[in-house]
């Protein structure tokens, strides 16, 4: 496993019940980042597997990305945990967003 995906999924882990992160900011705290897209792809691809709180990504402006079912899941884990959307759809980011102190939060090859 690349050290960027072993990374996101520390970051992932790493995110509180009740909290949320965006993509981006997902991307940025585990080093790269530019790398929003491929925090997409983790998640979809590594989810299941490694039990990831997959439902506590949105995107930069606290909306949800998936569409149908997905979305309806995410909704509902989401306000399982105190969290919920605005009458706009939108998730309150300075309320519910999770900022990762990666000073205290350091990568294996910083240990």
């Amino acid at each position: 496993m690349k050290p960027f995906t072993e990374n996101v999924i520390r970051v992932l882990r790493s995110i509180p019940r009740g909290k949320v992160m965006s993509y981006g900011a997902v991307a940025r705290a585990a080093g790269s980042p530019r790398g929003a897209r491929q925090v997409v792809r983790i998640l979809h691809s590594m989810s299941e597997k490694y039990e990831l709180p997959w439902h506590r990504v949105v995107n930069k402006d606290g909306r949800i990305s998936l569409s149908d079912e997905a979305a309806f899941s995410q909704k509902e884990l989401l306000a399982s945990e105190g969290v919920f959307l605005s009458r706009d759809g939108t998730i309150n980011m300075k309320r519910y967003g999770y900022q990762l102190d990666t000073e205290f939060f350091p990568f294996p090859d910083e240990e």
